[in-house]
């Protein structure tokens, strides 16, 4: 072949694309050119071709991007062998770009610290050549490094890099695709140091570029957004984000990044509870890493196995072995974080063994000043069980308590009440430990305090309005609108599809600008267990806090200033009655049946109400007296229309979260003065009649019917004032319980609206539907539209957890308001006015 300008030119152009696309995510489109670039040149070859003086640079370019390719798609030998040819042929001008591309082809194939070493080689060589391109690329994949060894300060210094150089070489080709990666790579480092609302808001930042110009890294950006909501306690979330990108891999030949991203969908399965699912993905992951050769990723997807036949009780015994040397393994290969997570787990296994003394040396004196919240809530558990099983209480207190108190400033830090409710789901383990540790105790001060810290922590924090974004405002808009029109078909008999799947959309859309709002780490103080009681025997109260503890469902009772913990039974006993109670009150709503089924299906609701009453409130009746009562559920009873119950029909019955938002919301200042709110929904029947009736009792009230009755009127009028009652169709939202919603005249207000409020309505009354109801997450943390209420800061919320008849729900609801127009509180105002319906499933939740 003759050397020609317009072949080196071809060469170089193909080079540039065959980078481009596998800087894109798309290996195979640049192995493809790449190969096609080494042909002209000849390469590769046993000698450097001859007659080539002016192109080795080029040709070393080219084999070492041909050598990052081919190990992307899985041929590590390859990759390294031409790295070995492209060394005889580099200059001392191309010696940094080769010693880059070799860091990265050992990043691929696990050889984490040899590659740091060609890093640092490379970096002054590429400054000193002008390579800032490569030089930017370079730093981005040194500051990977030291995220997987845990040097964040290091990471964040070299992505500092970058953006200089980027602001100092405007002018140069690829820089904004790098300027992308460095956000990207910042978000990653924000993971590890717990700021998981920045860290989206730089993966948000990324896909913009990525979307236009990358299209490949998207799945790459999904995989770390995943492990983003894993660090908050969203699982379900990241798995959503997870099984989107893994169906892309495969076509992409991502081989790394899709066994990467198999081994984060193990660690989403892991914390959702299903550690069969977790090994079964641990394991594809591992032998994927296997077969690249890459010994370092299989190493912490072997970890990943272990975790998961722990968390399923199996093979305990030799987990303890494994894991020690596994820990040993990890920390020669420099990933500190996984080696700590190994340790720890072998430290488990041996107090599940009674090993005390071999446990008590696998756990290190203190805190590694930078190990991730992970790290040391794992650690705070260890020590904690220790103390458990060497019955030294004190010890497993303080270390639940301690690692606790980490998870609250790390919960502080989100304004989302989506992150903050999933991020309890984090110490689960660790207030349950000291949940059962008081329970053995059995100190009644004591078994109050760690049932507090056990429930609904993000109650304990100020409501944050989430960010505003031109762009969410858009999603919002089109949502209202395609809600309407969903309706509409819904009701026509012919449903719209493809606004299902859009709405769908915009709902993970405005849910994830959500995530990235700040927190302000401002929360009131846990109750105590003297003013608690006070509060109560000044309202003439008594509480309930139930709890469930290894299958056994007890109950706390704090009446007349005497605190009683009385057990109840299996926690499974109730889950039955609960679901058929509900199934049964949906069965009767609005529906005219033949008189003997309605018979049957009334006698099975009496049956549903006392068996639960039977369960859960007769052994309390003699501590309970006639005192009204607070309840503070846990789990499936967070569904229970209590006032049904025989021993609490017509008694003023108050639900709450936990005793601490129960005693807060009777302390908190600034109450909503604003006019009253009547507002009468689309579609239902007796609305406009309902709010009618009710307009005399308030008469300064702002009443809004018909085509009146819009969400931006409404929520005008709702922001600030002291009542209001909406006559509404409502849905419960099961899988997105942040568009919850009741329908007005131009479309749904939705719970994620009620964020929006400046000033939350002190008193609100849902009369239809049953959006009372609630998700509860981990850690009784409760999401529905009724607990957004709550957490925006009203006092009290009355509505259904079951379907309800509309045509005698207004009855109620006059005689409710009757007594409430007049200053009785709102529990003893439903209590009286339920009487005459004894099937109406209202509860009044918050503080009456």
């Amino acid at each position: 072949m003759v050397a020609s300008p317009r072949v080196e030119d071809r060469v170089r152009e193909l080079h540039r694309r065959a980078v481009a696309a596998t800087n894109n995510g798309q290996p195979v489109v640049g192995g493809r050119l790449i190969r096609a670039a080494a042909r002209l040149l000849g390469l590769p070859a046993a000698e450097p071709p001859a007659g080539w003086p002016a192109w080795p640079d080029l040709a070393t370019r080219v084999l070492g991007t041909y050598a990052a390719v081919e190990t992307a798609l899985g041929n590590s030998a390859r990759g390294l062998a031409l790295l070995d040819e492209a060394d005889a042929l580099v200059s001392d001008a191309g010696r940094g770009i080769l010693r880059q591309q070799r860091g990265l082809v050992l990043i691929l194939i696990g050889r984490m610290d040899e590659a740091l070493v060609c890093f640092d080689e490379a970096i002054p060589l590429l400054r000193q050549a002008g390579e800032f391109v490569v030089l930017a690329r370079t730093l981005l994949n040194r500051a990977m490094l030291h995220q997987y060894a845990g040097r964040v300060r290091l990471a964040l210094a070299d992505l500092d890099q970058c953006e200089q150089i980027g602001a100092s070489h405007p002018g140069e080709d690829g820089l904004a695709r790098i300027f992308a990666k460095a956000a990207h790579g910042r978000g990653q480092a924000r993971v590890l140091t717990g700021d998981i609302p920045g860290a989206l808001r730089d993966f948000d930042a990324a896909s913009g570029f990525y979307a236009e110009q990358s299209v490949g890294m998207l799945p790459v950006l999904a995989v770390d957004k995943a492990r983003a909501l894993l660090a908050a306690g969203l699982p379900h979330e990241a798995a959503a984000e997870l099984d989107a990108a893994l169906e892309q891999f495969p076509r992409l030949r991502m081989n790394q990044e899709h066994a990467e991203a198999e081994l984060t969908r193990a660690l989403a399965a892991l914390a959702s509870g299903d550690p069969a699912a977790a090994r079964s993905w641990a394991g594809r992951a591992e032998r994927r890493f296997r077969r690249r050769g890459n010994e370092t990723w299989a190493a912490v997807a072997r970890l990943t196995v272990l975790r998961a036949d722990f968390a399923a009780g199996r093979r305990i015994a030799r987990i303890g072995a494994e894991a020690t040397a596994l820990a040993g393994r990890l920390t020669a290969l420099g990933l500190r974080n996984d080696a700590e997570i190994a340790a720890l787990l072998a430290a488990r296994a041996r107090i599940a063994l009674g090993d005390l003394d071999g446990a008590r040396a696998g756990i290190a004196p203190r805190d590694r000043r930078t190990a991730p919240l992970e790290n040391r809530l794992v650690r705070r558990l260890a020590l904690a069980e220790l103390g458990a099983a060497s019955g030294h209480r004190r010890v497993t207190f303080a270390n639940a308590r301690a690692g606790l108190t980490q998870l609250q400033r790390h919960r502080g830090r989100f304004g989302s009440v989506d992150l903050q409710t999933g991020t309890t789901s984090l110490g689960k383990e660790l207030a349950d430990a000291g949940l059962s540790a008081a329970l053995a105790q059995r100190s009644p001060g004591v078994v109050f305090r760690w049932l507090d810290r056990s429930r609904a922590q993000a109650f304990r924090f100020r409501p944050v309005r989430p960010p505003s974004h031109p762009e969410t405002a858009d999603a919002v808009t089109e949502l209202r609108f395609l809600s309407m029109q969903i309706r509409a078909g819904e009701l026509a008999g012919k449903p719209d599809t493809q606004a299902v799947k859009r709405c769908a959309a915009l709902e993970r859309e405005i849910r994830a600008k959500g995530w990235q709002a700040e927190g302000v780490d401002n929360s009131h103080a846990e109750a105590k267990l003297r003013e608690v009681g006070d509060e109560l025997a000044e309202t003439g109260s008594a509480m309930v806090c139930f709890l469930a503890d290894r299958g056994a469902l007890c109950a706390q009772v704090i009446a007349h200033h005497r605190v009683a913990l009385v057990e109840l039974g299996p926690a499974t006993a109730v889950a039955e009655p609960v679901a058929r109670l509900h199934s049964d009150l949906d069965a009767l709503c609005g529906r005219q049946l033949p008189p003997r089924l309605d018979q049957v299906i009334r006698r099975s609701v009496r049956t549903q109400v006392t068996a639960l009453d039977a369960i859960l409130l007769a052994p309390l009746a003699s501590r309970l007296g006639d005192l009204d009562v607070v309840v503070v559920p846990t789990g499936a009873l967070s569904a229970i229309p209590w006032g049904l119950l025989p021993t609490l029909h017509g008694r003023p019955v108050t639900v709450t979260p936990s005793s601490s938002a129960w005693f807060d919301a009777g302390r908190r200042s600034g109450r909503a003065t604003g006019a009253p709110l009547l507002v009468a929904g689309s579609d239902l029947t007796h609305a406009e009649a309902e709010v009618a009736r009710l307009a005399p009792l308030y008469p300064d009230a702002e009443v809004l019917t018909g085509p009146d009755a819009t969400v931006a009127a409404t929520l005008k009028a709702f922001d600030g004032c002291r009542l209001a009652h909406f006559a509404a169709h409502g849905h419960h939202e099961r899988e997105n319980v942040l568009f919850s919603r009741l329908n007005l005249a131009d479309g749904p207000l939705m719970a994620y609206d009620v964020q929006q409020l400046a000033t939350a309505p002190e008193q609100v009354v849902l009369s239809s539907c049953d959006v009372g109801q609630a998700v509860v997450r981990a850690g009784d943390e409760v999401l529905g539209f009724t607990a957004a209420l709550l957490y925006g800061g009203s006092r009290t919320v009355v509505s259904s957890v079951a379907r309800v008849d509309d045509r005698t729900a207004g009855g109620v609801m006059l005689a409710f308001h009757r007594a409430l127009s007049v200053g009785t509180p709102p529990a003893r105002a439903l209590a009286d006015a339920a009487r005459a319906e004894p099937l109406m499933p209202f509860v009044c939740f918050g503080r009456s």
